[in-house]
Parts: structure tokens; C-alpha cells; sequence
């Protein structure tokens, strides 16, 4: 019976894509054989699969060693949101100052005050978010300000980098950096287009049209024919971006997504330019308060507004001038499991950090010293693991994205945290929240064909050498099954995924024809 088992399970290894339903010991003979293959000699693989049903585990394979986890970080920060803040509440960004006088003027500053919402100009909600903002300080009858327009970013203490975060990645989009007044989700598009002769500097252009930024162009139209050479690079802390190298004539524009380096002057500049459209003067510039700039004090005429970090409390006579709202939570955090957006929760969890540092006002045993927004949401986060019985030393979490190298977990704490999700309030509202085998969201494109396909709702996660799922799947046997699937210190041979790797052990879930009952 050996003997005549081994071809059967040599296919299953060296096909991916099998839709043969088969018992609980084929399957784990099958996924031991698909991890114990040579190309893997030197990569580690974590992996855990408890059923929902019986709350057997079914299979694990160094399921208590610590792994990278990458962005299926993103399901710790999605619990803490879920179990701390309400799902449908909607994020503020406000323009306050005095009220108008008769004609129209604002003595003062005017602030506009960011509150932590990471959508803002990118859902079609808040599209134009400024014009809109603008439009209701026209209502007012405002038509003058006597001082600066103020971009406050300041209700997120903290760095606007993630804990870990590796200054080679600050440049791209996906590491924008997190802000509590972000915009058009911190990142532009800067496409590149060879000038019409040869020599020449290359056209760069910059979308939105207000994120342009300090530039050094040295990216030189060549020869058509010629293999193109792009380089960009910005010092981390500075704002000015190089660009070198060459790009051949007649070739066609080639677009990337940058970061946005300063997003709450961004912001800023937006909204000036939407309040001249309206017909709005502004006697003074515009300028930005962040973080560590604390309980920004801001001349008023003879008045002195002070904006506390924590909340928006006004005083001195200044009000809410004008506001938009983002979309509900609940859709903020579909959007970050769906595309794996960074910003969203990185923003999200400072958010959830605020809460907590509110809640621990009267704590006794609470934190002393200076914690950030994330901190104190990363605090948040462990009290939480805790009365889900998750031991502090298998989920060593310092940011909310899983950008970081420094985050680590085990494949049974990310299972008993799916679990525990599961079995809450806000289960149905997680499982539609992540992406779908074939479907939507980082997986439309996987396990297409499948047993897995339509079934598997899970987070992705990779980064070099890293590739992670995590979620959840019904087995052929209408079995409920949660599973965590880390592969790291991988690089897959050329023409090769390893994605297709780990996405091969989800589908010999979704085959399971037996159950653990």
C-alpha cells in the first residue's frame, strides 16, 4: 500500500493545481511531501490548520516558531479595529477657526485639521474633498482670511514611519508614510516620457498636479533601441528627488507610484488652492504642524487657540468651519485587507491607539511615559491577544501593516486569532473583508480553476523571501478550517512563485474530503 501511495503523492507535489478530494492522512502526507521537496533545503515552513467545527487541529508543521509574517500582520491590526472602535464610524477631517465677522472675515488662522482618515481625495466619497470643504466656507459667507491656512497633522503622535520600516522602501508608494491629515492615500504617480531629441532631459510629470516636489533631473533621453535605465531616489528626510539614468526615444511612458513625502502640505495646498477657485483670499501662506510640534499654539488676532493633540476640542471662540466624513470603518478596513493598503492600516491602528490612550486616562496600571499613537495602539493590541489567550512571545508586533522585518508570529497564534475572529460578532464582516481565491482583492488572480477558487478568503503576505496566506476555507467536506501558511527565507527558482507554492497547500485544504468530527 506504500509502495503504490508514492507515484500518486509524487504527482500531487509536482502538479499545483489538482482537484482530487482526498482523506485527512493523504492530505497531510501530501502537504509534507509538497514542503519536503529539495528546492526548499533551506527555507523554513510554518504552517497550522485547526478545524472551526470540532476545534481539532488537523495539521501543523512548526506551528510555534516565530515567522516573518508580512502583510498577514494586517489580520492583528484588523481584530484591534474590530474589537476596539466602532465599525461604523466615520473619520472627520475639519476645517476650524473663529467665525466670520459680517464681510466675510475670518480673523486668524484657518486649520485644517486631519483626524486620521487614510481615504481622503482617493474614495469617490471624498474625491473632492476640498472643493467640497471650500463650498461650505462659502455658505458661510467667508471671504477672507486674515492669517495662515494651518495643515495640522498633529492628532497622531509619533513618527509617520511604521516601527521597522527600512528606509530602502520609503520612496515607493506602498510605504507612504502614515499621517492623521493624509491625502490621495500619500502616494503620486510620476510618469516618465523620453524627450522628441536625443540628449535631452526626459519629461516627468506629477499626479495629483500638487505633489510635485524639489527635483533633480538627470534622466537623459537616448537613442531609440537603447535598454532603459530608470533610477529614482530620495534621501530618507529629504525632500528632493533624483532621477537618473537614461530612457530611450520613441519608447513608450513608463508610470510609478512614489511616496508622498510631506502628505499633510499636500493636503494644505490643496485646499488653498480649492478656496482661491471659490473666490476665497488667504492673507498668509500655508503651513504644517506635525508631530512633535505638541498642542500647536496659533495666534488668533489677540486670542491664542490652542488644538490638543488628543481630541478636537475648541476654545477661544473657534468652531467647525467645515468638514467631510470618510466612509465607515468597517469600508476603510475592506479596502486595506482587500488590497493590502499599508497606509489604511497603519492609520487605523494609531486611530485604534488614540482609544486606548483615551481609555487609559484612569488606568493605574496603565503606561507611563511617552508612547506614540501606534504604541499605544500595539498596547491595545496586547491586551487584546492576551484575553484571547495568545502568549505574549508568539506575536511580536510593532507596527499595523507588516511592512516591518521586525514582526514576527507564530502560525498557531495567527490560527487562534482567526478563530477567535470567528467565533465574534464581526465574523461574517472579516471573512467579506478579506480577499477571495479567483475572485477580488490580492488573490483575484490565484488558485483560479480550483477547489480553493470562490472558497478561500484569506490575507496574503510577501515581501523578498517571504510569502504568507492566512484565512479561512471550507473543505470538500463542507468542513470549516482556519489555517495560517508561512514560507520565508525562500527565494523560488526562475519562472517559478512561491505564492503558487503556498497557494497549492490551500487547495489540498479545499480538497478535504474527510472531516474531523
Amino acid at each position: 500500500m506504500k509502495m503504490a501511495r508514492l507515484p500518486f503523492l509524487l504527482a500531487l507535489v509536482l502538479s499545483p493545481w489538482h482537484a482530487l478530494a482526498m482523506d485527512l492522512p493523504a492530505t497531510r502526507a501530501a502537504i509534507d511531501a509538497r514542503i519536503a521537496q529539495a528546492r526548499f533545503a533551506g527555507a523554513r515552513w510554518g504552517i497550522a490548520v485547526v478545524s472551526l467545527d470540532s476545534g481539532r487541529t488537523l495539521y501543523v508543521h512548526d506551528a510555534d516558531k516565530l515567522f516573518q509574517p508580512a502583510s498577514t500582520t494586517k489580520l492583528f491590526t484588523a481584530a484591534l479595529v474590530l474589537n476596539g472602535l466602532d465599525a461604523g464610524y466615520r473619520i472627520p477631517t475639519r476645517v476650524l477657526g473663529a467665525a466670520p465677522n459680517k464681510r466675510g472675515r475670518v480673523q486668524g488662522p484657518l486649520v485644517l485639521y486631519g483626524m486620521g482618515d487614510p481615504s481622503l481625495g482617493a474614495d469617490p466619497s471624498t474625491a473632492d474633498w476640498a472643493d467640497a470643504l471650500a463650498g461650505q466656507l462659502a455658505a458661510k459667507g467667508v471671504r477672507r482670511i486674515h492669517g495662515d491656512l494651518v495643515a495640522d497633522a498633529t492628532y497622531f503622535a509619533g513618527p509617520a514611519i511604521g516601527n521597522g520600516w527600512e528606509a530602502f522602501d520609503l520612496l515607493a508608494g506602498f510605504a507612504a508614510p502614515a499621517s492623521a491629515l493624509s491625502v490621495y492615500e500619500n502616494q503620486f504617480q510620476l510618469t516618465v516620457t523620453p524627450a522628441t531629441r536625443t540628449g535631452a532631459p526626459a519629461e516627468l510629470a506629477f499626479d495629483p498636479a500638487g505633489a510635485p516636489m524639489p527635483l533633480d533631473n538627470r534622466l537623459l533621453t537616448v537613442p531609440a533601441g537603447t535598454s532603459s535605465d530608470i533610477n529614482l531616489y530620495r534621501d530618507p528626510g529629504d525632500l528632493r528627488l533624483h532621477a537618473f539614468g537614461s530612457v530611450p526615444a520613441q519608447s513608450s511612458p513608463r508610470s510609478f507610484h512614489l511616496a508622498v513625502a510631506d502628505p499633510a502640505r499636500l493636503a494644505g495646498q490643496t485646499l488653498l488652492h480649492a478656496l482661491e477657485q471659490r473666490g476665497i483670499d488667504v492673507d498668509g501662506e500655508v503651513r504644517v504642524l506635525r508631530w512633535p510640534q505638541q498642542d500647536a499654539t496659533l495666534q488668533a488676532g489677540a486670542r491664542v487657540l490652542r488644538w490638543p493633540q488628543q481630541d478636537a476640542t475648541l476654545q477661544a471662540g473657534a468652531r467647525v468651519l467645515a468638514r467631510v466624513q470618510s466612509p465607515p470603518l468597517a469600508t476603510l478596513l475592506r479596502e486595506g485587507l482587500k488590497r493590502s493598503q499599508n497606509l489604511y492600516l497603519q492609520n487605523l491602528l494609531q486611530l485604534a491607539g488614540t482609544r486606548v490612550h483615551a481609555a487609559a486616562a484612569n488606568d493605574p496600571a496603565a503606561p507611563t511615559g511617552f508612547l506614540s499613537a501606534a504604541d499605544w495602539g500595539i498596547h491595545g493590541l496586547h491586551q487584546l491577544l492576551d484575553r484571547i489567550g495568545i502568549a505574549p512571545s508568539a506575536s511580536l508586533i510593532g507596527e499595523g501593516t507588516g511592512l516591518s522585518r521586525r514582526d514576527l508570529a507564530t502560525p498557531n497564534a495567527l490560527v487562534r486569532l482567526l478563530a477567535f475572529l470567528a467565533n465574534g460578532p464581526d465574523a461574517g464582516l472579516l471573512r467579506d473583508m478579506l480577499p477571495v481565491a479567483g475572485v477580488d482583492g490580492t488573490l483575484a488572480w490565484r488558485m483560479r480553476g480550483t477547489p480553493a477558487a470562490g472558497n478561500v478568503h484569506a490575507k496574503t503576505g510577501s515581501m523578498t523571501y517571504v510569502n504568507c496566506l492566512a484565512g479561512y476555507v471550507t473543505s470538500a467536506a463542507g468542513e470549516h478550517l482556519a489555517f495560517a501558511i508561512l514560507l520565508n527565507d525562500y527565494e523560488p527558482p526562475e519562472g517559478e512563485s512561491a505564492s503558487a507554492d503556498v497557494d497549492a497547500i490551500a487547495v489540498l485544504l479545499a480538497g478535504l474530503s474527510e472531516r474531523s468530527l
